[in-house]
């Protein structure tokens, strides 16, 4: 469970320090010039930078739920075994 919490302390830093470069590189593009408007030829191809980051983010989100899941499964196959091991100690006593 500790590790869990700590993988999950490491990917919030994660998050927020990349947040927080994202936001200053928009403020720094913001500032550098004002609206220009785009003529005809100048667009040629359509250009999705937001790509990598939608990515990034449903493999993010993916590695969380494959590392709860799995944590689920190991703290519930250890719960089964102990229940076993106990219905097995009260049958030996006799009860």
């Amino acid at each position: 469970m500790r590790a869990f919490c700590r993988l999950l302390r490491c990917g919030t830093l994660v998050m927020v320090s990349w947040t927080l470069w994202a936001s200053s590189l928009a403020a720094q593009g913001q500032a550098n010039d004002g609206f220009v408007p785009a003529r005809p030829g100048d667009i040629q191809t359509e250009n999705l930078p937001a790509t990598p980051f939608v990515f990034a983010a449903y493999a993010i989100v993916w590695i969380v739920v494959t590392v709860y899941v799995l944590s689920l499964w190991r703290r519930i196959s250890k719960t089964e075994r102990e229940i076993a091991t106990m219905a097995a100690r009260l049958e030996s006593k006799g009860r």
